[in-house]
């Protein structure tokens, strides 16, 4: 069973590898949205796979370092795409949540990364 709680947070962030006039070269910002998604058995006590508690609880120390950021400035976020950053939370997390299967970061409502540990 998949199980998933929803965050989302504002940033500045410019992406310094993209090609001279790219557009998000330059300053911009985001109403980023991530999606945090574990896996496992439903125990049969408490009827769910993970406290939504246990979720919050892992996310929301880095949460308060990303929202109202410039990412740019936050070690390892020197080029900050939603693959990075997937990336970057899925590290600061996975010690947390040993069923973590997915971090997903949606810069705008159309577009975004999906981190499953790999790659």
């Amino acid at each position: 069973m998949e199980t998933f709680k929803e965050f989302q947070f504002e940033a500045a962030h410019r992406l310094p590898g993209v090609p001279e006039g790219h557009p998000c070269g330059r300053l911009h910002g985001h109403s980023f949205k991530v999606r945090i998604t574990v896996e496992g058995a439903v125990d049969s006590t408490t009827g769910y796979v993970i406290d939504f508690a246990d979720i919050h609880a892992a996310f929301d120390p880095w949460l308060a370092k990303l929202d109202h950021h410039f990412l740019n400035e936050i070690p390892g976020l020197e080029n900050p795409t939603s693959e990075n950053i997937a990336r970057w939370i899925w590290e600061k997390i996975s010690p947390q949540l040993p069923i973590l299967s997915a971090v997903e970061v949606r810069e705008t409502c159309d577009a975004g990364s999906v981190y499953r540990g790999k790659g």
